[in-house]
């Protein structure tokens, strides 16, 4: 096996976003790289995603820019953020009190930070162009994983050849040996299904009563420009804002949309198993159900459109994934949703993979480049990141709530004012939101939520001084009128008792 006196023999499983950048880490450090991708090449437009529907739009956030900003590859980044499109905040879509459509910019940041909008299938082909002109980077297609010993550090593949005219041969099975490999090939990953046969990995996997399907906004056309429905923020042929995330929120269920460069939207319908299944027994009542809970979307697909696209583009689970470790020894480890697969509600699915990536290379490189270096790197890669993974998948779910519901609610508004509040006019308080923190820093998700929880508190104990001096005041002032009229009157553990149920109170509302 490697030492530091030769070159370690990388094997990359799964070549999306995060295998394609941890091959650009492991090349630019001299590594011999070969990724393996169970599809074929993800640049050819006839390839299938493994979920089956068209190459969706992602939200890259600090996180996700962070890592390839450090993957040492001149021109990476800019080439990529050239293909984005800012979004300053969400745009909340519904009706007013007379029934008529109306929108709501609520920004992300008082700071004017902000997300882009990225193409998935534009970023995976930028990076895997750079990956091709490396010399030590190999890159293979129609590649499955079947076999791997991470002891005898042996790995096996079958492979579909194809003859000079493209035709299919008969599949054959290669061996290929091993230094160290990343798993970065989704949530039903076959590297973590091989580890699992050499570490005890507790593992938790878990499905949410909620269902999506994707649907597309079309851009505005030259000849149906008067014609066509758009909102009040549409311009530059988008049909609505290019610059925000759209939110129709309802009570369980939602639909969203991010905009794409060709000006289209890429959008998602949420909503639990029971209604997709009233829908699919009653496709006759999709518009109407649709302008009922979402205003104004129907008319932004077209009637027949959303008729069709909801037949024909599949009815997908979201699934939830924690696990411990995330690797075995010197010779593996999984990424990204391989180790913690997540729900989408806090857009940092992808950010968080590519993360792992930067934070995986900083404690390789914090050690010798031997076996037993990346054992040590491994070991306290897994130490560090664990906790953050099972965080962010918390943290995605828990802002389902947010996203559906929180964006009109007046508490978790106010809280939001006053924090941002603080956060620009106080800044030595070092209040922010949770979201600030989570998407425009690269501080570790357990800290965050460490720090958001303190916030809470304070804000508890704010709250909770502004009511208590007028409520004190008013009781001692009543106790003191009981007294003095020979009346008996309230004990004090009584008002100990009426101040800690109204902490209790603020308690539960802040904290949701």
């Amino acid at each position: 096996m490697a030492e530091a006196s030769t070159k370690t023999k990388c094997l990359i499983i799964g070549a999306g976003p995060v295998g394609a950048l941890a091959a650009l880490y492991a090349a630019k450090r001299g590594w011999n790289v070969e990724v393996y991708e169970l599809r074929g090449d993800l640049r050819d437009a006839s390839t299938t995603p493994l979920n089956f529907t068209k190459s969706i739009n992602l939200a890259l956030s600090e996180r996700g820019i962070n890592a390839m900003r450090h993957s040492g590859s001149d021109g990476l980044l800019e080439a990529v953020l050239s293909e984005t499109i800012p979004m300053y905040g969400r745009m909340i879509h519904g009706e007013d009190s007379k029934g008529d459509l109306k929108e709501e910019s609520q920004l992300y940041d008082v700071h004017g930070r902000f997300q882009r909008a990225v193409d998935r299938g534009e970023l995976n082909k930028t990076m895997l162009d750079y990956l091709e002109d490396l010399p030590n980077v190999e890159l293979r297609f129609h590649h499955k994983l079947t076999g791997a010993d991470f002891r005898k550090r042996k790995a096996w593949f079958e492979v579909q050849p194809s003859d000079s005219k493209g035709h299919q041969r008969r599949l054959q099975e290669i061996e290929v040996d091993f230094d160290i490999m990343l798993g970065c090939d989704g949530a039903h990953s076959a590297v973590r299904f091989h580890m699992m046969k050499f570490v005890r990995m507790n593992y938790e996997q878990s499905y949410i009563d909620t269902l999506w399907c994707e649907f597309t906004i079309p851009p505005v056309s030259s000849k149906e420009e008067s014609t066509v429905s758009t909102t009040s923020s549409a311009k530059d042929g988008f049909r609505t804002s290019p610059n925000h995330l759209h939110i129709w929120p309802s009570s369980d269920k939602m639909f969203i949309g991010i905009p794409s460069t060709d000006k289209t939207f890429t959008c998602t319908f949420f909503a639990p198993s029971s209604t997709f299944a009233f829908l699919e027994q009653h496709p006759e009542d999709l518009e109407q159900f649709f302008q009922q809970q979402f205003p104004g979307a129907a008319d932004l697909i077209g009637p027949a459109e959303l008729q069709k696209q909801f037949e024909q583009n599949p009815h997908l689970p979201l699934i939830s994934i924690k696990c411990s470790p995330h690797h075995y020894s010197s010779s593996g480890v999984i990424l990204g949703d391989a180790a913690h697969a997540m729900v989408p509600f806090y857009g940092q699915g992808m950010n968080a993979g590519l993360e792992d990536v930067r934070v995986l290379f900083e404690h390789l490189d914090a050690h010798p480049a031997t076996t037993a270096g990346r054992a040590t790197a491994l070991e306290t890669y897994t130490t560090e990141r664990v906790p953050d993974a099972h965080t962010v998948n918390d943290l995605a779910y828990a802002n389902y709530w947010e996203m559906h519901a929180g964006v009109r609610s007046r508490l978790y508004l106010f809280r939001k004012t006053v924090e941002e509040f603080l956060s620009d006019k106080v800044p030595a308080s070092g209040f922010e939101t949770q979201y600030s923190r989570v998407s425009f820093s690269n501080q570790r998700y357990s800290e965050v939520a460490e720090v958001v929880e303190r916030q809470r508190k304070v804000l508890i104990r704010g709250m909770l001084g502004s009511l208590v001096v007028p409520v004190v005041g008013f009781v001692a002032w009543w106790a003191s009128r009981w007294q003095t009229s020979g009346r008996s009157g309230p004990s004090m553990p009584f008002a100990s008792g009426l101040f800690r149920s109204l902490g209790e109170r603020l308690a539960s509302v802040f904290g949701r």
